[in-house]
């Protein structure tokens, strides 16, 4: 099996409306398509069969029979298509062993189906008889109803055992045509293994940002405050000693100010008592550049979604500010149905890397959420971040 896609483009997409009418003369060809496909098994495993263990033509008879299997099983997929209204991942490829599978399971259940159909054509012609009987008054009360009796019951069954080959026939075309559920089991373990790798890596990178911004930064400031009031300490001129102490008291407003800033950058304690857009509110007044914000995210949202909303915008406007050159960045954040989608925009000159250590980061942080994360950022710009989180 090869895709093209990731993520939802695994996900069959979902069945169009079909009539019951159309739904039936599909499954009346799906019943006339099953002796073609036996007749090609069985003449493709007679002549193609003994030829499969050589060396030399093994290859070229595997490939003709697998070649075979598949245009089959492709005028089975488009009959599914016309009359079921089925729609398959476009970009699926099923292995060449899966479509002969399905081809075998599919004739199979297409000749049973087919036998059903002439016992209850056989059934039919018995009521004919049995109604012919009863206006000629060959038939007694009592042998009426025996006989109605037992056919309700055998066309109850029949009709069931249709159904139930019918239900079998879209689950095999599902199967076939659309990733399998071990398969989607299986990438969604991948999906989840890479989505906590990245949110390790973002939290490892996080805490080194702020061990980096306390020990730049605030312990510096920490180390110059020291100093200072050392100075004024030691000092005997009570002018210089008073200077000293303005500057100090500087100074201390200043760490203060930063330590608030790695306090916002940690958790946002807004987030927990004023809400999302007070917080984006708050970023807006932090920014070096004009901010717009635009929030219209009614109603409460759990607390792993407002978190991952808020610095996905946090993080698109640092790389704004820092390196796109950006005039101008326009936020907008709304919710419609279950999803959140936050959508950051600026004017910079474009050129992000998806794959840096800040958006990678981010796309690790919405995966872990169930969400999507997109980067649209050409040369000369704009750049343009989409993150779509589940909250429901």
């Amino acid at each position: 099996m090869t895709d093209h896609g990731a993520g939802p483009a695994l996900a069959e997409h979902a069945a169009g409306p079909a009539s019951r009418p159309r739904r039936a003369v599909g499954g009346v060809l799906g019943v006339l398509t099953a002796p073609v496909g036996a007749a090609y098994l069985a003449v493709a495993g007679v002549l193609l069969g003994p030829l499969l263990p050589w060396p030399r033509v093994g290859p070229r008879a595997r490939k003709a029979w697998y070649g075979g299997a598949a245009r089959l099983a492709g005028v089975e997929r488009a009959r599914r298509a016309a009359w079921f209204g089925d729609r398959f991942p476009a970009h699926y490829r099923a292995e060449d062993r899966k479509l002969l599978r399905y081809l075998a399971r599919r004739t199979g259940a297409g000749l049973v189906a087919g036998l059903v159909l002439g016992l209850i054509g056989f059934g039919l012609v018995l009521a004919v008889l049995l109604a012919a009987g009863v206006l000629r008054g060959t038939l007694s009360a009592v042998d009426l109803l025996g006989q109605v009796l037992l056919g309700g019951v055998l066309l109850f069954l029949a009709v069931q055992g249709l159904a139930s080959l019918a239900a079998l026939d879209a689950r095999m075309a599902r199967d076939c045509f659309g990733p399998s559920e071990a398969e989607l089991l299986r990438h969604r373990i991948t999906e989840l293994a890479d989505s906590r790798a990245a949110v390790l890596h973002a939290v490892d990178a996080e805490r080194r940002r702020i061990e980096r911004d306390l020990h730049d930064g605030v312990q510096q400031r920490l180390v110059a405050l020291r100093l200072l009031l050392g100075r004024a300490r030691r000092g005997g001129d009570p002018r210089r000693t008073d200077e000293l102490l303005r500057q100090a008291h500087r100074e201390a407003a200043e760490v203060l100010t930063e330590l608030r800033e790695v306090a916002w950058r940690v958790y946002p304690s807004a987030l927990d008592t004023l809400g999302l857009d007070e917080a984006l509110a708050g970023l807006a007044e932090r920014c070096p550049v004009p901010l717009r914000v635009r929030c219209t995210a009614a109603g409460p949202l759990p607390g792993p979604v407002l978190t991952a909303a808020y610095f996905v915008v946090s993080e698109c406007v640092t790389n704004a500010a820092k390196h796109s050159a950006a005039g101008r960045v326009e936020v907008a954040v709304e919710r419609s149905a279950e999803r959140l989608t936050v959508r950051v925009e600026d004017d910079g000159r474009g050129g992000a890397d998806p794959a840096g250590g800040g958006l990678s980061g981010l796309r690790g942080r919405v995966a872990a959420l169930d969400g999507t994360l997109t980067v649209h950022s050409p040369a000369g710009g704009p750049t343009v971040v989409t993150a779509e989180l589940p909250c429901g």
